[in-house]
């Protein structure tokens, strides 16, 4: 139980850093996206790229833009 509570405070610090730091978040964002484009293991990036949805043809969002909207 002591784990989960250093688990959550680490967290919920982390949290407050990004939400008052732009640069930051700048920086975090960047990274989901660079991971959020490389192939899962095994798979070629030239499968990868056409595997990805029409939906992608216009403004690309990034992982946290979607999820924080």
């Amino acid at each position: 139980m002591n784990k989960n509570k250093m688990a959550l405070t680490a967290l919920g610090l982390g949290a407050a850093y990004l939400m008052r730091n732009k640069d930051a978040r700048g920086k975090l964002a960047k990274q989901f996206d660079n991971f959020a484009g490389t192939p899962m293991r095994g798979q070629k990036s030239d499968t990868h790229s056409e595997t990805r949805s029409p939906q992608s043809t216009g403004r690309k969002k990034g992982l946290l833009q979607n999820i924080l909207g």
